[in-house]
């Protein structure tokens, strides 16, 4: 809590916490003072049920809670009370220890590059390919690859709809290593408009959706296909006149049977309506150059096996 920049919010936190144990502590006490009652014999008189009754007569009795019990929960507040004046529990009391969250945050992040800076700068000193091959870089590679891009991609890297696969041979903007570092250092924005006005009526658009399928061999109706191939100069100015795709544009190609999100007449009507929207973030601001070195190294890795020796990419 020490963490807080504005006072007011601190001496709002010190009074609820000053509260609620003052409050904790007056509720033992007052409860410690209940006790059981004993008969002139000597044995404890019959107490009242607190009203509940199950099974016939299976009833809860107002007992007292045992000693112990209640001297747990008294160690407990002490506790308490001694934790939070070491490590400032209290708004904006830095506690005895002066200990800080963001402090501690900070200290982990020195020790750890301490510890593996130069290793990483060993790696920053090979080139992408070099790195792909080391066995010892491919395992943090696939560790950060997991821990930051999994997510979306699948801990196989296989992707799913919507997603790219990063095994096969297919990239929107290219696979070679400097445009994978590229990508997670700026990260990417995919736009398809919505193309259903362009291409004209919807017996066009399925004329079109009909003659991308024919692009890849894929299943398809001939005839609307040549109906749909004048109305796909709409799109040729993305994909291409052949419809081999842009990466310099992020334009996929449509001549393979890669799809993105389905590769039926179905999705292709849908994307053509509708249009799609991808965004990849930047990895720039969360890890620095020397992980980005290693994560590009790997993922450049997962689509080309052969030339990794040793490393090769989990499956």
């Amino acid at each position: 809590m020490a963490d807080f920049v504005n006072n007011w919010l601190g001496i709002v936190l010190t009074a609820v916490v000053v509260i609620s144990i003052l409050a904790c502590g007056i509720l033992l006490i007052m409860q410690s003072k209940i006790k059981v009652k004993v008969g002139a014999d000597g044995k404890p008189l019959p107490v009242e049920t607190t009203g509940h009754v199950w099974d016939v007569d299976l009833q809860e009795n107002n007992n007292p809670l045992p000693g112990w019990w209640m001297n747990l929960f008294y160690i407990t507040l002490v506790f308490a009370v001694v934790y939070m004046l070491l490590y400032g529990g209290f708004g904006s009391y830095k506690g005895v220890l002066n200990w800080s969250e963001n402090q501690e945050y900070t200290d982990e992040i020195k020790a750890g590059d301490a510890k593996y800076g130069p290793l990483f700068q060993k790696f920053m000193a090979m080139d992408i390919q070099a790195v792909a091959r080391d066995p010892q870089a491919h395992e943090i590679g696939e560790r950060l690859f997991l821990n930051n891009c999994a997510q979306c991609h699948g801990s196989d890297a296989q992707g799913v709809k919507g997603f790219p696969n990063l095994t096969d041979k297919d990239w929107l903007y290219g696979g070679d290593p400097q445009t994978i570092l590229t990508t997670l250092h700026e990260g990417r924005n995919g736009m398809m408009p919505p193309m259903a006005d362009a291409v004209g009526t919807p017996e066009d658009v399925l004329n079109v959706a009909n003659y991308v399928l024919s692009l890849s061999g894929s299943r398809h109706d001939a005839d609307k296909a040549k109906l749909g191939k004048a109305k796909f100069a709409a799109c040729a100015g993305c994909h291409g006149e052949n419809g081999q795709g842009m990466q310099a544009m992020g334009a996929p190609n449509l001549t393979d049977k890669t799809w993105l999100y389905g590769g039926n007449i179905e999705s292709i009507v849908e994307t053509i309506n509708k249009g799609r929207t991808n965004t990849m973030p930047s990895y720039k601001g969360v890890l620095g150059e020397d992980k980005l070195h290693l994560l590009a190294a790997y993922v450049w890795s997962l689509s080309n096996p052969a030339t990794t020796n040793d490393a090769a990419p989990a499956k």
